[in-house]
């Protein structure tokens, strides 16, 4: 009978000792080559409903973990053995650790590195999940602090601009054919702006509507009439139900060469400043309509004026990316600074020469004229020179020393007219910002934006709620403006925009200041 050599025996017993393990290590051990082949010997031995394809994948995935925890076994044998010459070493010297429960907890900590590591992988994987409903929790946090109140409609055309009325009664005014719409301080006036080159003061009297009384229907009810064919009757005896119409203005400002895009009336009333986008901003005395200062510099066509709510100062943006603050508080002085703040810019092409005609042509950027941020060889050779087309959408002022500007590069910025070197805040957002509003207790910032978003920050930047919007209520179209009247308990932000309609909401201003 051959006998076994020494050496054959021993790799025998270290075979069998490891057979004795469990079938993980079994089969990390086999050859890469037998391995499809005992894959495919337990998916014939075992009923599955599952498709041959997605069973494989999974046994690739459990090798892989049988794979891991073999790692994990053959480093924890190896710490032992560290650990038990240690302890060897130790004894020599009078000193014992207790090995087998240092063993097991290296094995338990080099498993818990190996669980987190899991752990972080999946958070990586369901970020977008998270993300979704996380925004979900605070949606219906918003819709409990941020409740739409009234849709004022009529209008057939977008409405540009909103104003209310500082006084009572509370007067809401839209400006839809116009492009501005500005209530005087104290009494029942209103200045608009218009593409005629010209501005207007429209002198108004509101009369609240009398309360009727119940009507009396115990005498009709012995008459043998349908109600609903009644209702239509009446209805037409009465006639439509219109608005009473101003259609001459008290008084017309003239002296603009192009659109009168914005308007506003300085502190008392007795003056209005006017923005065109002949790049000039005009102030007028109101009793006499004459004109008393046109204030220049701006490069660009202007977008908006303000003037602030006590002091003696406007404001103005423009298209050139600036905003200018014009100070009249010294009669003899007026003084102006510029203001360049909102840089990050997109690109604007200028008129260049067509290479096919030879016309002069306007060449616009698409995306695949760019590539990472870079015009393409053949883009660069249409175009030139770039120039920056931020635009300053609005800057307003707020009861403070503050100035709040927005644009369309996505941003808003909040300065402080004491050092107005750098802004104090920084608001960056996902679409551009159209004409802003700051609420005057509080201070909260209203930006309506391109993509029908509506949404409240304060004056260090903090998001504090988005307006609720879907396809039952909230604006459909870009939103154009926002104004506050925190005065009105019941509707205290009045939004319009392009989808010809204003709307009216209520903010629960402290308990927004409560969650932030």
């Amino acid at each position: 009978m051959p006998v076994e050599s020494g050496n054959s025996a021993a790799a025998r017993q270290v075979k069998q000792k490891r057979k004795s393990h469990s079938l993980s290590i079994r089969r990390t051990n086999s050859t890469e080559q037998d391995r499809p082949g005992m894959q495919r010997d337990m998916l014939e031995g075992q009923d599955s409903k599952l498709p041959m394809a997605l069973r494989s994948n999974l046994l690739d995935l459990f090798g892989q973990i049988e794979r891991e925890f073999e790692n994990l076994y053959i480093e924890n044998l190896e710490l032992r053995r560290e650990i038990e010459s240690l302890n060897e070493r130790l004894a020599g010297e009078g000193q014992t650790v207790d090995g087998g429960d240092l063993s097991k907890g290296a094995l338990k900590t080099k498993a818990s590195h190996s669980t987190s590591q899991l752990s972080q992988k999946l958070k990586t994987t369901y970020k977008a999940s998270t993300s979704k409903i996380v925004s979900s929790f605070k949606a219906t946090t918003s819709r409990a602090v941020c409740q739409l109140v009234k849709e004022y409609v009529g209008h057939r055309d977008g409405i540009w601009d909103l104003a209310v009325t500082r006084v009572t009664p509370l007067v809401l005014g839209t400006a839809s054919a116009v492009n501005s719409i500005k209530f005087h301080p104290t009494e029942q006036m209103a200045l608009t702006a218009s593409g005629d080159q010209t501005a207007h003061i429209w002198r108004y009297m509101v009369q609240l509507p009398l309360p009727q009384p119940p009507a009396d229907i115990s005498a009709s009810l012995d008459d043998d009439v349908d109600f609903s064919d009644k209702d239509e009757a009446d209805g037409e005896a009465e006639g439509p139900n219109e608005c009473p119409t101003i259609r001459v203005a008290t008084t017309t400002l003239k002296s603009h060469q192009g659109v009168v895009i914005a308007a506003d009336w300085l502190v008392g009333g007795k003056q209005v400043v006017t923005a065109s986008w002949d790049r000039a901003a005009n102030l007028y005395d109101v009793e006499t309509s004459e004109l008393v200062h046109t204030l220049t510099g701006h490069d660009q066509e202007l977008t908006h004026c303000c003037t602030h709510p006590t002091q003696r100062l406007v404001v103005t943006s423009s298209r050139d990316t600036t905003f200018r603050l014009w100070d009249f508080r010294d009669p003899s002085i007026h003084s102006v600074n510029v203001f360049q703040g909102h840089t990050e810019m997109l690109l604007r092409v200028s008129p260049v020469r067509s290479i096919s005609d030879g016309q002069r042509e306007t060449h616009l950027l698409s995306r695949g004229m760019c590539q990472n941020g870079f015009l393409t060889e053949e883009a660069s050779q249409l175009v030139s020179p770039l120039r920056p087309i931020t635009t300053v959408t609005s800057a307003v002022f707020t009861v403070g020393d503050n100035v709040v500007s927005g644009s369309d590069d996505r941003t808003v910025k909040v300065w402080d007219l004491k050092n107005m070197r750098s802004p104090i805040a920084t608001i960056r957002t996902d679409s551009a910002v159209n004409r802003i509003s700051v609420s005057a207790n509080q201070r909260i910032i209203a930006l309506p934006h391109d993509n029908r978003q509506v949404r409240l920050f304060d004056m260090n930047g903090v998001r504090l709620a988005r307006l609720p919007r879907s396809n039952r209520q909230g604006h459909r179209r870009m939103v154009c403006c926002s104004a506050w009247n925190e005065e009105n308990q019941a509707c205290n932000l009045f939004t319009c925009g392009f989808d010809r309609q204003a709307i009216g909401w209520n903010i629960n201003i402290p308990a927004l200041l409560q969650e932030k």
